[in-house]
């Protein structure tokens, strides 16, 4: 295994993982509108683990409790906190200000989507339950636990170089190019519909191909420095990431597949 000290040797060594996430089949089988609701209803809980990751980073590295002092480093502190203000309070397709998540918790209502699982989960964890146990609550399917399981595991390890590699190359570099397969496909098949859900898929690749995804790797870079280590703890990361990404959306895939062939009896 080559050492790894750059940002471009880390996306050198993940290039056939992520191939493999950007060439899955899974964006190519919304054939209908329940395709649509069932992948929405699947896909909601990686929009909503992805702002524990960036909350993560926020506690990390700037400064969240009082009395304030000026903890960090003055350059990733302005990194991550430019990122969560697009991300937890963007504007709307209207101007209304509103965040990632709550956007598509809109979009979902818009086509039909069953929001209750979610905001099952989200009621266990505002009485107190672990996200485990919240996970239960919420009957999600095994590919959607293990996933927001492997967020968590992250996020619980206390490397910040590692939540920031999740962050960075699990999510905001790789997401530009599954969600443009997916926002093309929707085009097509749903022509001027979904206005929310479209607007949610164009502002996440505007925003994260043209600015989040330069400061998360500028972020990494602060973090890791000369450690080779920490790149390659980075790499394994990011790797895990884009494996349980992998396996999210088998699940899916499996799920439209038994859907159809329940529905051909």
């Amino acid at each position: 295994m080559s050492t790894i000290n750059s940002i471009a040797d880390l996306q050198q060594q993940l290039t056939p993982a992520r191939e493999q996430l950007v060439a899955h089949n899974v964006y190519q089988s919304l054939h209908s509108l329940e395709d649509l609701r069932l992948f929405m209803e699947h896909h909601v809980f990686a929009v909503w683990d992805f702002m524990s990751l960036l909350k993560a980073l926020q506690r990390d590295l700037t400064c969240v409790k009082l009395p304030w002092v000026p903890e960090g480093n003055p350059i990733t502190r302005r990194l991550v906190n430019e990122i969560v203000l697009e991300e937890e309070s963007d504007v709307d397709q209207e101007g209304h200000p509103a965040s990632h998540f709550e956007m598509y918790l809109r979009a979902m209502q818009e086509c039909g989507a069953d929001t209750q699982p979610i905001n099952r989960l989200l009621a266990a964890l505002d009485a107190g339950e672990t996200v485990a146990s919240a996970l239960t609550i919420a009957e999600v399917s095994a590919s959607v636990r293990q996933f927001v399981l492997t967020t968590f595991e992250i996020i619980d390890s206390n490397k910040t170089h590692a939540i920031a590699a999740a962050f960075t190359f699990g999510r905001e570099d790789v997401i530009p190019s599954m969600f443009r397969h997916l926002v093309g496909d929707l085009r097509q098949r749903f022509p001027g519909q979904f206005d929310t859900l479209t607007y949610y898929l164009d502002r996440h690749i505007q925003l994260d191909e043209e600015v989040h995804t330069p400061l998360a790797q500028q972020m990494v870079r602060e973090l890791c420095q000369d450690s080779s280590r920490r790149w390659q703890e980075c790499s394994d990361v990011a790797l895990q990431c884009m494996t349980a990404r992998v396996a999210l959306w088998d699940g899916i895939r499996q799920a439209l597949a038994t859907t159809a062939a329940t529905a051909a009896r």
